[in-house]
C-alpha cells in the first residue's frame, strides 16, 4: 500500500478548518450583526481626529469599550497608547492584534456628514486634521474584534492581546512615540506575544478583497534634511552671492539618479523624494540657506546603505562644488523598519484568509514603497501584515483618491470582512499551534 505523504502546511490548514469551521460561521454571524456600530464608531473617529501623541478622546473611547467588555485594560503606554488583555479558557498562545489610532495634518474635502473640521497646531502651523489614512477604521474593526472575542472566551486557547498605538505616522518632532516607544515599554511582554496580525484598509483595492505579500511588503523608511548654507545677497547682484536656491535646485535635481543608476530596481523598488524645500522670504533677496526634507524607502539593508551614502555624497559635493556647505541628516527625526510577512507564518494562515474571503478574493500584490511601523512588532515576533479593501465595488483604483490626500475615502462595506479575517486568524492560529 503507497503512503500519501500530505506537506505539512496543507495538514495544517486542514485540521485547523476542520477544527473551527462552527466558530467561524459564529463569527460571520456576529460580525454582520456588528456592522452598523463598527461603521458608528469609525464615524466618529472620523469627525474627531486627533494628532500622533495627541490621541486622548480616542484611547479614552477604546479604553472605556474595552473594559465594558470585561478586558483587562493597560492605558497611558507610550503617551496615549492602549492595551486589552484577554485571556481565554483555555491554555495557549498570546495572539497580539494592533489597530493604530493617529490622524493626519490634512484638511478634509470629501462631502460628509461626519466630516472633519477639526484644527490643531502642527509643527507651529495651525492645520486641518484628518483620518486620511483609515486609522479610523482600524480601530472600529479592532473593536469589533474585542467585542466578539470576548463574547467567545470559553472558547479561546490562549491569550489575545489588543494593541492600539498612537503616532503610527511618526511622532511630532522632539517626542518618541508609535510602535518602536511601544515595543520599548513592553507591550510585547507580560505576557509575552508569540505571534502579531494587523491590517490596512486601501482606498485603491475594491471592498470585499484582501491583498497580502510574504517577505518584504512594505518598505523601509527614513526621513532626511539637507541643510544649504550659502551667503545672502541682494537679487540684483547675484554675483554677490553663493545663491543656495541655485545649490538646492542641482542637488534635488541629482537625487533621483541614486535610485535609477544604483539600486536594481528589477529585484527590489527604491525611491528618493523631497517633499519639502523652505528658503528665502522676499522675492528679490538671495537668502542665506535652504532647508529641505523629504524620504527615502528601500528593502534592503545593501540598498538602504547604498542610498544613505550617495544622499550624503551628492548634497555635500554639489554644494562644496559651488562654494557652498551641506548638512545632511539622515535618519532625521524617525526610521522604520522593512514590514515583512513570516514567509512561514503567510503560508500557513493563508488559507484562514482565503475561507474567510474567498479564494477569489485574496490576491498577492506586489511590494508596497509605503512604509508601517507595524515592522517594528515584527522584529519581535513572526507577524503578518495585509491590506483590506475600501474602494467602491466597481471603482478605478488609478483615479480613486489615495491615502494622505485631502479627498481620501473608504467604503464602509468592507469593515466586516476585517473583523471576520482578524478574529478567524487568531483563532486558527492557537488551534494549530495547540496541535
Amino acid at each position: 500500500m503507497k503512503k500519501i505523504l500530505i506537506p505539512a502546511v496543507l495538514f495544517f490548514s486542514l485540521t485547523v478548518s476542520a477544527q473551527n469551521t462552527p466558530l467561524r460561521k459564529t463569527i460571520s454571524t456576529k460580525a454582520d450583526a456588528l456592522e452598523s456600530k463598527i461603521i458608528a464608531w469609525r464615524r466618529d473617529f472620523h469627525e474627531h481626529p486627533e494628532l500622533g501623541n495627541r490621541e486622548v478622546r480616542t484611547s479614552g473611547i477604546i479604553a472605556k469599550h474595552l473594559q465594558s467588555l470585561g478586558i483587562e485594560v493597560q492605558t497611558g503606554i507610550a503617551t496615549t497608547g492602549v492595551v486589552g488583555i484577554l485571556k481565554g479558557g483555555l491554555p495557549g498562545p498570546v495572539v497580539a492584534l494592533r489597530a493604530d489610532m493617529d490622524g493626519l495634518p490634512v484638511t478634509e474635502r470629501v462631502n460628509l456628514p461626519f466630516a472633519s473640521k477639526v484644527k490643531a497646531q502642527y509643527n507651529g502651523q495651525e492645520v486641518g486634521v484628518m483620518h486620511a489614512c483609515g486609522h479610523d477604521s482600524h480601530m472600529a474593526i479592532l473593536m469589533g474584534v474585542a467585542e466578539i472575542l470576548s463574547s467567545m472566551k470559553k472558547d479561546l486557547r490562549g491569550t489575545v492581546k489588543f494593541i492600539f498605538q498612537p503616532a503610527e505616522e511618526g511622532a511630532p518632532v522632539g517626542e518618541k512615540g508609535g510602535a518602536e516607544e511601544m515595543v520599548k515599554q513592553g507591550v510585547m511582554e507580560n505576557p509575552k506575544v508569540d505571534v502579531i496580525f494587523g491590517l490596512h484598509i486601501n482606498s485603491q483595492t475594491e471592498a470585499g478583497k484582501i491583498v497580502y505579500r510574504p517577505g518584504g511588503t512594505m518598505a523601509g523608511v527614513k526621513d532626511l534634511q539637507i541643510i544649504v548654507k550659502g551667503r545672502s545677497a541682494h537679487g540684483a547682484y547675484p554675483w554677490s552671492s553663493i545663491d543656495p536656491i541655485v545649490v538646492s535646485a542641482q542637488i534635488i535635481s541629482s537625487l533621483p539618479s541614486i535610485v535609477s543608476r544604483n539600486i536594481n530596481v528589477t529585484e527590489n523598488p527604491a525611491v528618493v523624494t523631497i517633499g519639502l524645500i523652505n528658503g528665502g522670504s522676499r522675492f528679490n533677496i538671495i537668502p542665506e540657506s535652504v532647508k529641505m526634507q523629504g524620504t527615502v524607502r528601500y528593502f534592503t539593508d545593501a540598498d538602504e546603505k547604498t542610498i544613505t551614502e550617495n544622499v550624503k555624497r551628492i548634497a555635500t559635493k554639489t554644494a562644496e562644488a559651488y562654494g557652498a556647505t551641506a548638512e545632511v541628516q539622515i535618519p532625521y527625526s524617525n526610521k522604520y523598519p522593512v514590514t515583512f510577512n513570516d514567509i512561514a507564518l503567510t503560508a500557513k494562515m493563508l488559507p484562514t484568509l482565503e475561507a474567510t474571503a474567498g479564494k477569489e478574493n485574496v490576491l498577492l500584490r506586489p511590494p508596497v514603497t509605503g512604509a508601517e511601523d507595524f515592522s517594528f512588532y515584527q522584529q519581535k515576533v513572526p507577524g503578518i501584515f495585509f491590506f483590506l479593501g475600501g474602494m467602491p465595488k466597481g471603482g478605478n483604483s488609478i483615479t480613486a483618491p489615495s491615502h494622505h490626500t485631502p479627498d481620501f475615502f473608504i467604503d464602509e462595506s468592507g469593515f466586516t470582512l476585517g473583523v471576520k479575517a482578524l478574529c478567524n486568524l487568531t483563532l486558527d492560529y492557537m488551534a494549530g499551534k495547540g496541535k
